[in-house]
């Protein structure tokens, strides 16, 4: 399958709630018709990977928002 980078691995630190902080890394990226974001540890370990709806190509400062927003969601969970 045809695997279109939109953006390609970007490190960033995502700051938690109580002050603390978590590292990961992120990628956006077409599999055919479908984009997706793949966020994983710094490590390579596997966070999340969502599908974004379609005609949500953004600015890259919008994806990095969007991660931080996921990796809150996922450490509250």
């Amino acid at each position: 399958m045809n695997n279109d980078i939109i953006q390609d691995w970007t490190d960033t630190q995502v700051p938690l709630k109580l002050g603390d902080s978590h590292d990961v890394r992120y990628k956006v990226f077409k599999e055919g018709p479908r984009l997706f974001q793949e966020i994983r540890e710094i490590d390579g370990t596997l966070i999340r990977k969502m599908e974004l709806p379609q005609g949500m190509v953004m600015k890259k400062i919008s994806y990095a928002v969007l991660c931080r927003f996921v990796l809150s969601d996922v450490a509250t969970a």
